[in-house]
């Protein structure tokens, strides 16, 4: 089973070496636009950007390249993206395992900051994003005693200020509970959708009934909850179809599907074309 490709921005840039790092765009992007083919990351990637012009397409959403943009991508995800950065900018790389609050509510931070994979900002909330970034990169470049620490207590601050560009001006405790409890689902769903395909299973895991997960997700999204679960299932397939050159089959059984002509019942249902008439057609 091969393995969706694991890349860098560019060529000169190393893979992760260790558990964090970030690099200024003046070391990795020039004049000439970089291209890259579709690939994933097995850690958080948050890529900001003060003036640029492109395009980045993340999980098969494409977004438009723009100055005062920010991309978070979680663990797992793919992208490919045609990039030129004419301004300062960062890329920031760092494991699961590096930010690994004690306390519930940072983790809800992190989780809620990369629910979202693009971020256009104005001017005023760019510019104390940049300056965490800034101070984050220094703290790194200079690694005087304690700067890993610091480093920490900075994405505190920066998941705060990405979130605040999520919520509502006006609170609302119900609408922030099912928030939180969609996130926790996504998070679910892309750590489990290979072993677990029912509603009862992640129910049960976010201490919910089916019937208030179904009302959940049809509140906030307008679909239920199987519906989620059939279109991570496509998600993942999509990403190994395209990324890989695995056989159908072999995709099948990575997704859990003992059959797999079931699966590409499945697939074709959802997707109106077989498996390999998609990979055929989208490539």
């Amino acid at each position: 089973m091969e393995n969706i490709p694991i890349r860098s921005l560019t060529n000169k840039e190393p893979e992760l070496v260790g558990s964090f790092s970030i690099r200024s765009t003046d070391e990795l992007l020039t004049e000439q636009a970089v291209v890259q083919e579709l690939h994933r990351h097995d850690f958080f990637f948050l890529l900001t950007l003060e003036k640029a012009k492109g395009s980045h397409e993340i999980d098969f959403i494409p977004y438009e390249v723009c100055d005062h943009s920010l991309y978070f991508m979680r663990p797992g995800q793919v992208h490919q993206n045609t990039l030129q950065a004419s301004g300062g900018g960062y890329l920031m790389q760092f494991t699961q395992d590096f930010y690994v609050p004690s306390d519930k509510l940072s983790q809800q931070r992190l989780r809620q900051a990369s629910y979202q994979n693009f971020y256009k900002l104005e001017k005023a909330p760019f510019q104390r994003i940049f300056g965490q970034l800034t101070h984050i990169f220094q703290e790194y470049s200079h690694q005087q005693a304690g700067y890993l620490e610091v480093i920490k207590s900075a994405l505190n601050i920066l998941f705060i200020e990405l979130v605040r560009q999520n919520q509502p001006t006006t609170k609302d405790s119900a609408n922030a509970y099912q928030q939180e409890k969609l996130e926790e689902l996504q998070e679910l769903l892309t750590d489990h959708i290979t072993q677990h395909k029912q509603v009862g299973y992640y129910a049960e895991q976010l201490h919910l009934s089916a019937y208030q997960l179904n009302a959940i997700t049809k509140t906030t999204l307008g679909k239920t909850c199987s519906e989620l679960i059939n279109e991570q299932i496509i998600l993942e397939a999509k990403r190994y179809l395209l990324a890989t050159s695995n056989q159908v089959n072999q995709i099948a059984w990575h997704l859990g599907y003992e059959d797999p002509s079931y699966f590409i019942r499945f697939f074709k249902k959802h997707m109106g074309a077989s498996p390999e008439a998609f990979r055929k057609n989208f490539k």
